[in-house]
């Protein structure tokens, strides 16, 4: 326990190198965060049509996001009750039965036993109902977004998002205010980086501490639109005015919002395509009509504790770092645009959002660079014995200005501090009542 202790100290803001690298602590992710936390599986509009399926991952499982001749969705651990084979070895399709390619097991779409060769002589009493694929216990759909969790007894989806969810809502929503409505389109980028999956997450947490390792993209002014022009370029136009802030929750979500003024003008980036434009021009006055006061947050980047992050307008995407080993993630991200928006519009930012994301993206390899060699320099006998300084603007967050949650307006490390400490609860519950200077009750009272 007193190793678990000096892992993960908040109140100091230190953070031991050991979390990122080392085998033991990886596999305990697995069982006691992987395990029990809520994660992000798929987009139902990659389940469109019965039968439709999405090979997904949780923590290190194969899952299949499925929808069922019911048209009922489901998700499934991607594994044979026989002997263990994958059901499914394709990324995405369409299927009435899964068939283990091993012994020829079937499985329907709802998850059943139901094929079974040989049967009669083979299996003559056996009850099919107790040999279905293993469904995830909890799963929920959030405006498209489907979050499931193996943990029978995980807190509901809408207490563990609690107010995180106006940030993330603004990533689902339609441009225009609408509840819902988006869509993945484009496919999913998937490939492997030789780093810790926290770095990825803790970044988009709200590290704008880093912003100086995209200074070429930001001197190029990488934007949706090709214009010339002081206001086509810019990638951050649409927060010009506005108040970032950085905020904390207690599940370990964390985002970098902003908070723009109540009369902040539109700002038309999309000077060189009308069509884009006049769409982007009404989204934003439908925007504003709809929510009100609620308009003025606008979401730049956040993570859904403990894999689950996003950029929030443009690009727009949804990204999982999805856990290895202790020194390997796999990257995935899916990009959204509304499903009603105009052809014009989704040519457009698939176009950008291959030119800004991705591996080859102009500002993703930066962040790579930064993460692999992070990964590298904490494997070292040496280097272990030196913990992070995850101190920048400690103990200045406050509760509630200008919105839910533990806010700071200057950059801060307050949310990666907010994500260790969700992390080192799931990983020991125990040495965390230590570390913030309690005891349970009942070792209280054992101990009185």
């Amino acid at each position: 326990m007193e190793q678990q202790e000096r892992l993960v100290d908040v109140e100091r803001g230190i953070i031991s190198r050991e979390i990122f690298v080392n085998d033991r602590l990886f596999d305990e992710e697995q069982e006691k965060l992987f395990a029990r936390a809520w994660l992000f599986v798929g987009h139902e509009s990659q389940v469109e049509k019965p039968g439709d399926y999405f090979v997904s991952r949780m923590g290190g499982e194969s899952v299949i996001l499925v929808r069922d001749r019911q048209r009922a969705i489901h998700v499934f651990l991607n594994t044979c009750r026989h002997r263990g084979m994958k059901v499914c070895r394709y990324d995405e399709g369409n299927t009435p039965l899964f068939t283990c390619p091993y012994h020829n097991w079937s499985y329907g779409t709802d998850g059943r036993l139901v094929g079974l060769p040989m049967h009669q002589l083979l299996y003559p009493d056996i009850d099919r109902s107790q040999w279905s694929l293993i469904e995830v216990p909890r799963m929920v759909n959030y405006k498209g977004a489907i979050f499931a969790s193996w943990d029978p007894e995980a807190p509901e989806f809408a207490d563990y998002l609690g107010d995180a969810k106006a940030h993330l809502d603004q990533v689902l929503d339609c441009r225009d205010g609408r509840e819902g409505g988006s869509e993945v389109f484009g496919g999913v980028h998937k490939w492997i980086i030789p780093a810790n999956w926290k770095f990825a997450a803790e970044n988009f947490c709200g590290d704008s501490y880093h912003n100086s390792s995209h200074r070429s993209v930001d001197l190029i002014g990488i934007g949706p639109s090709s214009a010339k022009g002081a206001a086509a370029g810019r990638r951050d136009n649409e927060y010009q005015g506005g108040r970032h802030v950085w905020v904390s929750f207690p599940s370990g979500h964390g985002v970098h919002s902003v908070w723009m003024p109540p009369d902040a003008p539109y700002v038309d980036s999309f000077l060189d395509n009308k069509v884009v434009g006049d769409y982007f021009r009404h989204c934003y006055h439908e925007r504003q009509r709809r929510l009100g006061d609620k308009a003025r947050l606008l979401p730049f980047t956040g993570t859904i504790f403990p894999n689950t992050s996003y950029h929030g307008r443009q690009p727009r995407a949804l990204c999982v770092w999805h856990p290895v080993s202790a020194t390997q993630t796999e990257i995935w991200r899916f990009f959204l645009v509304d499903r009603d928006a105009p052809a014009e519009v989704k040519d457009l930012l698939r176009r950008y959002y291959m030119r800004y994301s991705g591996p080859a993206g102009m500002t993703e390899q930066d962040d790579m660079e930064n993460w692999n060699y992070a990964t590298a320099a904490s494997r070292g006998a040496i280097a272990r014995r030196y913990p992070y300084n995850y101190q920048a603007s400690l103990g200045t967050a406050r509760q509630n200005e200008p919105v839910p949650g533990r806010v700071s307006q200057q950059i801060t490390e307050e949310n990666a501090r907010g994500f260790y400490a969700s992390w080192m609860r799931y990983i020991d519950g125990a040495a965390w009542d230590r570390l913030i200077g309690h005891q349970p009750a009942e070792a209280r009272a054992a101990a009185e």
